[in-house]
């Protein structure tokens, strides 16, 4: 426990900086892709993603949480785990294939047989690495993991925007998700240096696999009631459709995405080993919480007040269509940036079959309003969308924090500030463009709008919310020598 705090702290920082890195090149990569490929090819591809994004679900079994929730572990369940994880992600590779026909059916374009069949050996390939990320994410060593998604992303842009030009078409976003993947698989082998052991008998493994098999079934219904979606436009609205609504959606979940996967494993790793002790359990999250809205509100906020300018800078003037559906999902994401870190909470502290009967709940309300919004398009599924999240987030914090060290006052504190200050900052970025008016180029306007959100925020949370001395307890933490106590 030496020092937990700092090292989480610079684990986070080294996460922030790879995290930054890697939503770069995803930004660079969506808009070089966006130019060269239509929609159509990225709507073929995404029916078939959110297929195999479901099987994905079971590659770890939830196993990797397992090894970096367990207070101890060793060697050889980790071993056993690795080769579970194998077993998995070869029946996966073969499920994958064997469904193949009829997705190709249910969708009536038999171009995703192939696509199906040549995404197969993915899940063998994520698989083989579940076990070496999970150790790195155990001993923190967050700068390593951010390296390695870092190349991974890079090298699979570099193979898709390779192929995109050459002509390859959906190909070529097929062949970058490959890519990614044994890119990361390779790094993480890399960085631990770790071998896996032979399978033997009577290694104690049925708690770890029973805690996975919980993360599992929590993450298949949360997957299915915020992806159906996209199954039901696919099929009947064809995949233009769906392209435009898929990469609306990347583009605007994308900069929360990023910061919860900065944040989310170094919390969950952390507060693991503060789960027996309430009140720095309470500390830790509550600082890390406040730290990451003050990050995600007036980010999404800006998305949301820049969607034309956002989606022609990275998309291209071609993709107008999908403006509305950025803007309209807004409040989804921001929803999601509130009520996503509280899985951490569950998870680290044991109460991971909540976080199910949360998701059993949660799910139908979103399938239902996503129903009630298909007869009106894209547009329509978005702002119901919307509103089922808008209207549930109450509901899901009360039920998450009942119990746990964390109250729902606690949280309300947290976000007060960053909130109050994200709404004044974006009330004055609207008016200052709003007076310069519209003749400027749409990175002129981000670039300025960005400039003033950031300044009239970081000035109420420093000056006005009092939030100086929590970042400067951050910085002390930075600077903290690894061996000192916390």
């Amino acid at each position: 426990m030496h020092n937990l705090k700092g090292k989480a702290v610079r684990g986070g920082v080294a996460k922030l900086f790879g995290q930054a890195a890697t939503m770069t090149v995803r930004l660079v990569y969506l808009g070089i892709a966006a130019r060269l490929l239509s929609p159509n090819d990225f709507g073929l591809v995404a029916m078939v993603t959110v297929v195999t994004g479901f099987f994905d679900l079971f590659t770890s079994a939830g196993l990797s949480l397992a090894t970096v929730q367990r207070s101890e572990v060793t060697r050889q369940q980790i071993s056993q785990l690795f080769w579970v994880n194998i077993l998995v992600g070869s029946l996966l590779a073969l499920l994958c294939v064997v469904c193949a026909p009829f997705i190709a059916q249910f969708y009536r374009d038999p171009r995703l047989f192939w696509i199906m069949v040549a995404l197969a050996p993915g899940f063998l390939l994520a698989a083989s690495g579940v076990q070496h990320s999970a150790l790195l994410q155990r001993d923190l060593r967050y700068p390593a993991l951010s390296v390695i998604d870092a190349v991974s992303q890079f090298g699979g842009a570099c193979v898709g925007v390779g192929m995109a030009w050459t002509g390859y078409g959906y190909w070529a976003l097929v062949a970058g998700l490959m890519a990614t993947s044994a890119l990361y698989t390779v790094g993480c082998w890399f960085a631990t240096g770790w071998l896996p052991g032979r399978p033997r008998l009577g290694v104690d493994i049925w708690p770890m696999v029973c805690f996975g098999g919980t993360v599992t079934l929590n993450g298949i219904v949360v997957y299915v009631g915020y992806n159906l979606e996209k199954v039901i436009l696919g099929r009947f609205w064809g995949p233009d459709v769906l392209g435009v609504y898929t990469r609306a959606v990347q583009l605007i979940g994308l900069p929360v995405n990023t910061i919860n996967a900065t944040v989310g494993g170094v919390f969950f790793s952390a507060l693991s080993r503060l789960q027996d002790d309430p009140t720095r359990f309470r500390s830790f999250f509550l600082k890390g919480y406040t730290l990451i809205t003050a990050v995600t509100v007036p980010t999404t906020l800006f998305c949301a007040l820049f969607a034309d300018e956002i989606v022609r800078l990275v998309l291209g003037p071609g993709w107008a269509q999908a403006v509305p559906i950025f803007r309209l999902m807004t409040p989804t994401i921001l929803v999601l940036g509130i009520i996503n870190p509280l899985f951490w909470v569950l998870a680290s502290v044991g109460l991971q079959k909540r976080s199910l009967y949360v998701g059993l709940v949660l799910a139908p309300l979103v399938v239902v309003a996503c129903l009630l919004g298909l007869p009106y398009g894209p547009n329509g599924v978005a702002l119901s969308y919307s509103t089922v999240m808008v209207l549930w987030l109450f509901p899901h914090v009360a039920w998450c924090l009942h119990g746990t060290p964390v109250s729902v006052r606690d949280l309300a504190r947290a976000v007060a500030g960053p909130f109050v200050a994200g709404a004044v900052a974006a009330a004055c970025a609207f008016l200052l463009l709003q007076g310069i008016g519209e003749g400027l180029s749409p990175l002129l306007r981000l670039a300025i709008g960005g400039a003033t959100m950031a300044l009239v925020h970081g000035w109420i949370l420093l000056f006005v919310a009092g939030y100086r001395s929590l970042y400067a307890s951050v910085i002390a933490d930075l600077g903290r020598p690894a061996g000192a106590e916390a």
